[in-house]
């Protein structure tokens, strides 16, 4: 009888052309694929709980898989971690039922967006340094707007494939870490393709005055991506954590 199970982990997406396994390119879900696949003996392959980009890190990462072998599931995470490359760790694994799914079970994903504003060498890899004073009240005022709305086709990539732009977001702000450091929030059911670093993008614009609070409200009622602002670079993303 086949069981399914759920694996919980963590990787620096650094090194991946994102999650998703994909030709010619390095990515999470193939390392992952192959180390459990070396170790069970048998062709394994996982469904993770989303995408992550290129670049992008998850501190909280779900996928499930199917075998008919009863795991030991301490034993599993021990013994795929001494297979996984350095930046990716099993946290954990469990017995779940056949119709529990890793993405469409999934009620919520948090991510955070990191910014520091004096430079540092040991935040530059997984934060994104401003240049720029940014008013961080009008972006949080800006940022309380998107749990108004359930359309964000303004902030999927454009080339994106979904079927829809809806999306129920429960969250969204920016929290102030001190030292002059912080890092935006943003919850949700699900999210687009892009859509974080896009939305960040275009809250810097209302940070540096170069949208209004208006402004930022009728990007998303616009629902063209060319409406709103930059995308972030990838590398200061966290996917943080998923809700079952």
């Amino acid at each position: 009888m086949v069981q399914r199970y759920f694996l919980y982990f963590k990787y620096d997406g650094t090194a991946y052309h994102g999650w998703q396994a994909q030709p010619n390119a390095h990515t999470v879900q193939e390392e992952l694929q192959r180390a459990l696949s070396t170790l069970l003996r048998e062709d394994v392959r996982v469904v993770g709980a989303g995408r992550t980009d290129a670049g992008v890190h998850a501190r909280m990462m779900v996928a499930h898989f199917d075998t008919e072998r009863r795991l030991d599931c301490a034993q599993l995470v021990y013994k795929l971690n001494r297979l996984l490359p350095r930046d990716v760790a099993a946290d954990k694994a469990e017995p779940v039922s056949q119709d529990m799914h890793a993405r469409f079970s999934a009620v919520s994903r948090t991510y955070h967006y990191y910014v520091h504003r004096r430079k540092d060498p040991f935040r530059r890899a997984y934060s994104y340094e401003l240049t720029y004073d940014l008013d961080f009240d009008k972006m949080n005022e800006a940022a309380a707007l998107l749990t108004q709305y359930d359309d964000f086709a303004a902030f999927c990539k454009s080339d994106s494939d979904v079927k829809t732009t809806l999306c129920k977001v429960t969250d969204a702000r920016w929290v102030d870490d001190g030292g002059g450091c912080r890092h935006f929030v943003i919850t949700a059911d699900r999210f687009l393709r892009n859509m974080v670093r896009a939305v960040v993008g275009t809250l810097v614009d209302v940070g540096r005055s170069r949208i209004g609070v208006d402004g930022f409200r009728a990007v998303i009622e616009g629902r063209k991506r060319t409406g709103a602002g930059e995308s972030m670079p990838g590398h200061a993303l966290f996917l943080e954590r998923i809700e079952y």
